[in-house]
């Protein structure tokens, strides 16, 4: 995901479960929508940016969205 100040980012939707954490984001500066995945298990994440008209299957589905190309970060402990 580009970089964003907090104040930049609005959050539309969360979910937390099976300690996989969803956030869907839109960009006030740049219009862009994007999907957060947190794994609390094993401190991995990725974003991906969806098309906006993709936003809600995303957020509900976003492992059918991520390319082979999108790398997963571990998060630092």
């Amino acid at each position: 995901m580009q970089s964003f100040r907090a104040d930049e980012l609005r959050e539309l939707d969360h979910r937390l479960g099976d300690g996989i954490d969803v956030t869907l984001l839109w960009s006030r500066r740049t219009g862009g929508v994007f999907v957060l995945v947190v794994d609390l298990r094993y401190g991995d994440s990725f974003d991906l940016e969806v098309d906006p008209a993709d936003a809600l299957d995303a957020f509900r589905h976003p492992y059918a969205y991520v390319e082979h190309s999108v790398s997963v970060h571990a998060l630092a402990a």
